[in-house]
């Protein structure tokens, strides 16, 4: 099978010419690991606070099992009225300068990686696109009152330099984004990777800080002018939100006092890695559980709860 069966190209767009330096593609993909919902909320203000159009659109009948998500139908009067058929779509969108950038996003493919990686590359070839940038958050043993981290990796060395050390070698589950970027390493293609380190705690929340950490590291990179007033605006509602629940549980203040005291502890060693590992960071379930049912406890009393991902101070 050839890549181009696996998706459909606006030709106009293909023939209209791109930034000679290639425009930055960024890639989102909904289904793996998002702590703070930071990669969903990065992309939906992308498309909210950005004019775009859609340059190319991939097969979805070949790449989802649509029985493990099912998309939505409207029954009405009788009669069904509608389907929500599910996008896995390639974006222009514009920065505040003008200046053009593509955006990958959509539901992870179920089937067909391999197929789906090679489309993407040739979507990238066809409109002259530059680095590939996947972004997304994973949960830490760390405070919400400290700076959040950047791991930044890439397919070739001096492509970015990380703020956060890296561990020589780690062995996770694959996602279909870490394997668009390990074949653009091998295709020759610069790929950047870029993950926010999440509070344990918030994981399972929409965290705006996150997002605004992964915008400004993905401003720092590319140059793009990307003002995120609403991300901040978002960011420090929820914050106000946080810090009145925390104080309002002894529990979980003690918790989170404690992960200061470790956090400021490890930055004070040089070369401390703060990605969790060994014994000095507490595990997920030690901090979340308490937490998070004093945020379920909160949220059933009928008060506001960052732990709600719809909640309109998320957004």
């Amino acid at each position: 099978m050839q890549p181009e069966e696996l998706y459909e190209l606006d030709t106009a767009t293909e023939s209209a010419g791109t930034d000679p330096a290639g425009m930055t593609l960024l890639v989102y993909l909904e289904g793996f690991m998002d702590a703070g919902a930071a990669g969903r909320l990065l992309t939906e203000h992308l498309l909210e606070a950005f004019e775009h159009k859609t340059v190319a659109r991939f097969n979805t009948d070949r790449l989802l099992d649509y029985r493990s998500r099912r998309p939505l139908m409207t029954f009405d009067d009788g009669k069904w009225e509608s389907y929500e058929a599910p996008e896995l779509s390639v974006f222009q969108l514009s920065d505040a300068e003008g200046k053009p950038f593509l955006l990958l996003t959509g539901p992870e493919p179920d089937h067909e990686w391999e197929a789906f990686s090679a489309a993407a590359r040739s979507v990238a070839e066809r409109l002259g696109a530059g680095p590939m940038i996947t972004y997304f958050g994973v949960p830490m043993g760390i405070p919400h009152t400290r700076p959040l981290g950047i791991i930044a990796h890439a397919t070739r060395p001096g492509l970015v330099t990380s703020k956060v050390p890296l561990p020589s070698k780690l062995q996770v589950p694959a996602s279909a984004s870490s394997l668009l970027e390990y074949r653009f390493g091998e295709a020759g293609r610069d790929a950047i990777g870029l993950v926010v380190q999440v509070p344990h705690y918030l994981s399972q929340a929409a965290y705006p800080t996150a997002a605004l950490t992964l915008i400004d590291a993905l401003t720092e990179v590319t140059g793009l002018d990307l003002p995120a007033l609403e991300l901040r605006e978002a960011a420090d509602r929820t914050l106000t939100l946080i810090d009145r629940q925390v104080a309002e549980s002894a529990e979980v203040a003690e918790l989170v006092q404690g992960l200061e005291a470790q956090y400021d502890a490890a930055v004070g060693k040089e070369g401390e890695n703060l990605l969790g590992e060994g014994e000095e960071m507490p595990t997920a379930d030690e901090l979340a559980a308490q937490f998070e049912q004093f945020l379920a406890e909160q949220q059933g009393g009928g008060s506001s709860s960052p732990s709600s991902p719809d909640s309109s101070d998320d957004r």
